[in-house]
């Protein structure tokens, strides 16, 4: 669990440490889940200076460091004809890693190889979030889970994590 922004930011930061180029990250969960937050802690993870915000309006956004972040959000289109209409896939991705936000609603369109970020719980509600690799090449990223170390008031921040 983490139980606030900063948590799910520096969940997201140690991820960051196994990208490597052509990643494809997919982020699901409901409006307020922090989709957003652990984009900015990837980013963060990878050198990323700027602030990151949610593209709903642009579709995808990149940002420079020590990997191209390719930031898309799925928001607001329909289905995954709109999205790859849209320019959703694009060759400079495979420099860089692809974070995308609402990434159900490109369905079966989405690739097999990658790795699924399912965030759970809303408000201010600790968020339950489960990591799970769709292929054996993302396992990489089950070696930078905190694990279950107790945080500084001795609660254990977990987080789930399917093989």
């Amino acid at each position: 669990m983490t139980r606030d922004p900063a948590e799910t930011r520096a969940l997201a930061a140690a991820l960051a440490r196994a990208a490597r180029p052509g990643d494809l990250i997919s982020l699901v969960g409901d409006l307020g889940a922090g989709k957003t937050q652990f984009a900015k802690g990837f980013g963060s993870g990878l050198g990323i200076t700027d602030t990151i915000v949610s593209p709903s309006f642009v579709l995808m956004a990149e940002y420079r460091g020590r990997l191209p972040l390719f930031h898309v959000d799925l928001y607001r289109l329909a289905d995954a004809a709109e999205a790859l209409a849209g320019g959703l896939i694009d060759d400079r991705q495979a420099e860089g890693v692809t974070l995308v936000e609402w990434a159900e609603r490109l369905a079966d369109a989405m690739p097999a190889e990658r790795l699924d970020v399912v965030i759970e719980g809303t408000g201010d509600d600790p968020r339950r979030i489960t990591i799970r690799p769709g292929h054996a090449s993302y396992a990489r990223y089950l070696e930078m889970l905190p694990g279950t170390d107790a945080d500084a008031d001795g609660a254990p921040t977990t987080v789930e994590a399917e093989r």
